[in-house]
């Protein structure tokens, strides 16, 4: 498996997009631990919908999209992305929409998010996508801090959702 160094020498394994989108010890489930994630996302979805989008993610790579989990040297999953292929109209042009980019608390600042972001971008780009978009809570600060060190282009909009 090929490494990866991050900032201060510490290496993990390369973000791969794995046969089994998880790697928490249940198939299907996120590689961060349950009950962080869920806290840090303020959600907690079944485990049967959240097999239900790791089962897709697996079967459709291509056409749905893909989950990269971060390693550590002993296996340890440090944290993940998660990329669907869509369209945007704006650009016409292929997109993909990281959802998701979860690295463990402990893991900080070590490179990981940075990694998961780059090996994104560069699969994005190996799937034609001319974008990679993603949104962040406006109070998480951390998280704008490394989008603006990568030098992403920050837009303001306003984000809704209604139960269908």
């Amino acid at each position: 498996m090929r490494k990866a160094a991050t900032p201060g020498g510490r290496s993990c394994a390369s973000c791969r997009n794995e046969d089994r989108a998880g790697g928490g010890g249940r198939p299907g489930r996120p590689a961060a631990d349950d009950a962080r994630l869920h806290a840090f996302y303020e959600v907690a979805p079944s485990d049967g919908d959240l097999e239900a989008l790791a089962r897709a993610l697996i079967a459709d790579p291509e056409g749905e999209g893909i989950q990269l989990i971060a390693r550590g040297q002993g296996g340890e999953p440090l944290g993940f992305a998660t990329v669907y292929w869509s369209w945007q109209t704006l650009s016409a042009a292929r997109a993909g929409v990281m959802n998701d980019l979860f690295v463990v608390p402990e893991a900080r600042g070590q490179g990981i998010g940075r990694a998961l972001i780059e090996d994104c971008r560069r699969r994005a780009r190996d799937h034609g996508v001319a974008e990679l978009v993603w949104e962040t809570a406006p109070d998480n600060e951390t998280a704008q801090r490394l989008y603006r060190s990568i030098d992403a282009r920050e837009e303001r909009s306003i984000s809704y959702s209604l139960q269908v």
